[in-house]
């Protein structure tokens, strides 16, 4: 575990302080009504994946430090990219809702340079979850990890610094809380409805096939 000072003088004051804090419960699988005023964007923007024409909207809230998020992309993410995302029938965005720190600073160096690679960061987090999430040393584990994305040991500390990319992140995850009633990940909306906890394709097909008429 990180020392404070530690995590102070890795990441600047707003994210170092925060370090220490406990992370949010999983929750049982739970379903809501439709949410009013869901697509609009957080401060950081959407990065979507499929046309805007999709007749079928995936909007998933998730912790890069959640292991019912990594199980999610690990086991049901390809099919759904490769069946109903990438052949233009969903559209699909993922949206911060980091359930401890250290999410927050993956998060945030997932949108860095703008998101321009928001996806292979994250595909690539997810997927190497147990290697730099659940170790001793998670943000010395992390920063190796960014390596493999070309981020320098100077661009990886200049980011966890960035008061207004941390900012930005964490008013994506408040606004989750306080507008659409998101306690736990991962929590997915199709089209306004809610779907809390880790979903299988399966799943995920009995409520899309009717929406695109598949």
């Amino acid at each position: 575990m990180l020392t404070r000072r530690e995590a102070l003088t890795l990441t600047g004051s707003a994210l170092g302080a925060a370090l220490l804090a406990p992370a949010l419960p999983f929750r049982a699988l739970a379903q809501g009504p439709v949410v009013d005023g869901l697509m609009q964007p957080g401060p950081l923007g959407d990065v979507w994946l499929g046309p805007d024409n999709a007749r079928c909207t995936i909007i998933e809230y998730a912790s890069m430090t959640c292991s019912h998020c990594a199980a999610f992309h690990k086991t049901t993410w390809p099919a759904l990219k490769e069946r109903w995302i990438d052949t233009g029938k969903v559209r699909f965005t993922l949206r911060e809702f980091p359930l401890d720190p250290l999410a927050t600073a993956a998060f945030m160096l997932a949108r860095a340079d703008n998101a321009a690679r928001y996806y292979p960061i994250t595909d690539m987090l997810f997927d190497q979850q147990q290697n730099w999430a659940f170790v001793p040393k998670p943000l010395d584990a992390l920063e190796q990890m960014m390596r493999q994305a070309g981020f320098s040991k100077e661009k990886f500390e200049a980011t966890l610094k960035d008061q207004t990319l941390y900012d930005a992140v964490n008013a994506v995850k408040e606004k989750g809380m306080t507008a659409f009633k998101v306690n736990a990940t991962p929590t997915f909306f199709i089209n306004g409805q809610k779907y809390q906890g880790e979903m299988t394709i399966e799943g995920m097909e009995k409520v899309i096939k009717p929406i695109v008429g598949a």
